[in-house]
């Protein structure tokens, strides 16, 4: 049975409020410049305030695992920062970042008490990175949800780290296509 828009929404507000109580890490709803959905600094997460509660979860939770990663990991920034060009030793290297972004994903879902989403967060996220390694090697934006898979392997949730969040570029860079 399909997760219902209510549900999203519920989830939405759950993580949310723990991204901004535990890590104090402020979680706006905006306008974020066309094409991007979200974008983040390191210090804060912006979500576009026109998508459907669905991509709004997915954006919030993959941006605060990118967070995550930004503020503990060098290398994981540099490949977040990272422009082109796109070879297949830096797609390997995206793929890890996107791969482990979504783990602390899960994490946060289940810190949070959200149990049921697993499946879900596995699918948006091999959906995702399949958008995003297409889009990199053609610079083709094709329709999103043409590259949704049902039943991709469920991810491992990796445990989030203490960190203390920090702005490392400006907002409004254009991180997240």
């Amino acid at each position: 049975m399909p997760t219902s828009a209510a549900r999203f929404a519920e989830v939405f507000a759950r993580v949310e409020r723990l991204i901004e109580e535990r890590w104090a890490i402020p979680v706006r709803i905006r306008d974020v410049p066309h094409p991007f959905t979200g974008d983040l600094d390191g210090a804060e997460i912006h979500v576009d305030y026109d998508l459907e509660a669905e991509d709004a979860l997915f954006i919030v939770v993959h941006l605060f695992g990118h967070t995550v990663q930004w503020n503990v990991d060098d290398d994981a920034r540099a490949i977040g920062m990272y422009t082109g060009p796109w070879d297949d030793a830096t797609l390997a290297r995206l793929r890890g970042y996107e791969v482990d972004a979504c783990r602390y994903s899960m994490q946060l879902f289940h810190d949070a008490g959200v149990t049921d989403l697993d499946q879900w967060l596995s699918d948006f996220a091999a959906c995702d990175y399949a958008y995003l390694e297409h889009f990199y090697r053609t610079g083709e934006k094709r329709p999103f949800r043409s590259f949704w898979r049902d039943g991709n392997p469920c991810l491992t949730p990796l445990a989030i780290p203490a960190f203390s969040p920090r702005r490392w570029m400006a907002r409004g860079d254009g991180i997240v296509i």
